[in-house]
């Protein structure tokens, strides 16, 4: 961020011109959500019109529950319409390499909350089939953009609010989308996280990127949008572009340096001729809070104070701003994951390692034992022999009779 960023209004910043390529169109878009037994509950959204051309800012306005939710999810595939025709590329939301042009950034940071940023942004690169190198390279930019870089071995659970939804913006970027859908971007984050989202988006125009953005923060809409629409109970309410809606056809104002009083009463004078006193009104011009912001921050950053937070972004990455960069191909990512993968054979057994015959201890596991002399010690008892028996059973034999 430098001074002069911090000075100019994005109002006043050059936006690109639409080319007239229609990126998306939405024809009596209507949406019905329906209770367990199939009965009419809520219309979200009732027969809404529009187009988004390329290289265009297309804000989404509303209240909450008017139905620029749904109409984003409506947009991306992920409800289908009760009626009515969506086109996004010239194809259905559902057609699957047309997902491959498009980032989102929802309104709640879905993130693995056990993954650092690196490994977050290397992960949903994966999903694009981008070339490891790739990966690698347009991680250190978003980070750096987003302003992540002193925070990059630190788990996303972590983080604050703010952070996530930098983590979240830089992921919704990792492949370089054509069309780029953006719900309450700024929400959480600092006057510098919103100044530098705001920048970013003007400069993915100027490449011709499309934008859509969905946010309550009215002035954040106002300095970065071409066009919007305005929702209310399901239904566009106005549309066009900002000069058209926010234009003041019968009133004037003219700004000018600072003038000595009696040139001041030499125009008033002049003006009252035409305008009754009390419509003319004189104020001296102020910068908004969001520049004077900005530039006590820049003033402490010179200072060199520290934070353990995260930091203002120093350029928009790289491949964003359209530098030489090889796109990857759309890749068909549902039927990569749903192929079969192909059987990988089971590695040989590693044969065994050759045993070395000891000959010294062969022989002498071999050799014939030597006769073992017995130790001295009471004589065995001796087995009575076969005549000794004869005789004790002849005893015992006369007993017997003796007994019966």
């Amino acid at each position: 961020m430098n001074q002069a960023l911090a000075d100019t209004p994005l109002s006043a910043l050059p936006t690109p011109h639409s080319n007239g390529e229609t990126v998306i169109s939405v024809t009596g878009l209507t949406k019905v959500f329906k209770d367990f037994w199939g009965r009419p509950k809520a219309r979200a959204v009732d027969n809404v019109d529009f187009t988004v051309r390329q290289g265009e800012v297309f804000g989404l306005l509303g209240p909450n529950g008017s139905g620029k939710s749904t109409t984003v999810k409506l947009l991306l595939g992920l409800l289908y319409p009760t009626k009515g025709h969506i086109e996004v590329f010239g194809h259905s939301p559902r057609h699957v390499p047309t997902k491959s042009r498009i980032g989102y950034l929802p309104e709640e940071s879905y993130l693995y909350r056990y993954l650092d940023s690196r490994e977050t942004l290397d992960f949903f690169g994966n999903l694009f089939r981008l070339p490891k190198g790739d990966r690698a390279k347009r991680t250190e930019q978003l980070l750096e953009m987003v302003g992540l870089t002193q925070t990059r071995t630190r788990a996303v659970g972590e983080f604050s609010k703010g952070m996530q939804r930098r983590i979240g913006l830089a992921q919704a970027l990792i492949n370089d989308p054509d069309l780029v859908i953006l719900d309450e971007p700024t929400s959480g984050l600092d006057p510098i996280g919103c100044r530098e989202v705001k920048d970013l988006i003007v400069a993915l125009a100027r490449r011709g990127k499309t934008v859509i953005l969905s946010s309550h923060l009215l002035a954040d809409v106002e300095d970065v949008c071409d066009r919007v629409v305005i929702y209310y109970g399901g239904k566009v309410q106005a549309i066009g572009t900002l000069n058209e809606l926010l234009a003041k056809p019968d009133a004037i104002q003219i700004t000018t340096p600072a003038l000595s009083r009696e040139t001041m009463e030499r125009v008033l004078s002049t003006i009252r001729q035409d305008v009754a006193e009390a419509k003319v009104q004189i104020d001296t011009p102020t910068q908004n809070l969001e520049s004077y912001f900005l530039a006590v921050v820049e003033r402490a950053q010179k200072a060199a104070a520290q934070t353990s937070g995260a930091v203002a972004g120093a350029t928009v990455a790289a491949y964003l701003r359209g530098e030489t960069e090889a796109k990857p191909s759309p890749d068909r990512i549902l039927e990569r994951l749903a192929a079969p993968q192909p059987a990988t054979p089971a590695p040989a057994p590693a044969p065994a390692p050759a045993k070395t015959v000891d000959e010294h201890k062969l022989a002498a596991l071999t050799k014939p034992a030597e006769p073992v002399e017995a130790a001295p010690g009471p004589a065995p008892a001796q087995q009575p022999q076969p005549a000794d028996l004869q005789k004790a059973n002849e005893k015992l034999a006369g007993l017997l009779r003796k007994q019966g």
